[in-house]
């Protein structure tokens, strides 16, 4: 079993106090089932979020709305799982999607799963997001150090040259210092 899936099966079955419809969701194989979770009404969060999670797994993208609404939520293992099956879902609106809550400075607090699904993806939209995210976050006592970390971390990961200026400034930043360093250092030089 995927370590990401145990993880969410675990958490969630605590959740749903051991529902019936918790059993059902984990056992179902039909797509529609799952689908028609994401759909009807008066469906607790847990559910929505197992149904979300299996359907992105499966690559079928009805789950890419609850996905998204799942990655930008207060709660963290939420967001992470969420990243795992946007992955994993092929939809080519994860990226944009990402980014767009990855570079969100009114919910610049629940970044961090955005960014690092931006670097796994390594999409066109990767680069130009983790750039302006970090400019944003190298500002004088900015609380997110661990999205700017995430962050340049990321960039040095994607190893492209465009990040070398932000990745620069980062180092005047003595909790980034290291991380840009070693950021840095992945990226080739131009000749």
């Amino acid at each position: 079993m995927d370590e990401e899936l145990r993880t969410l099966t675990e958490r969630l079955r605590r959740e749903s106090g051991g529902a019936a419809l918790y059993e059902r969701l984990t056992a179902t194989g039909d797509h529609d089932e799952l689908a028609g979770v994401l759909i009807a009404s008066g469906q607790p969060l847990w559910a929505r979020e197992l149904a979300a999670f299996r359907l992105g797994l499966a690559g079928d993208r009805r789950a890419f709305e609850a996905l998204v609404l799942l990655l930008n939520h207060r709660d963290p293992p939420r967001c992470a799982s969420a990243a795992h099956a946007l992955a994993r879902l092929g939809d080519p609106r994860t990226a944009r999607a990402a980014a767009a809550l990855a570079t969100n400075e009114l919910r610049v607090a629940y970044a961090l799963h955005p960014v690092r699904l931006l670097v796994e993806l390594r999409a066109p939209e990767s680069v130009p997001a983790l750039i302006t995210t970090l400019r944003r976050r190298l500002r004088p006592h900015d609380p997110y150090r661990r999205v700017a970390l995430a962050c340049v971390e990321g960039l040095g990961t994607l190893g492209d040259g465009r990040a070398r200026p932000v990745l620069n400034d980062a180092l005047a930043h003595p909790a980034l210092a290291e991380a840009a360093v070693h950021a840095l250092a992945r990226i080739p030089r131009q000749r």
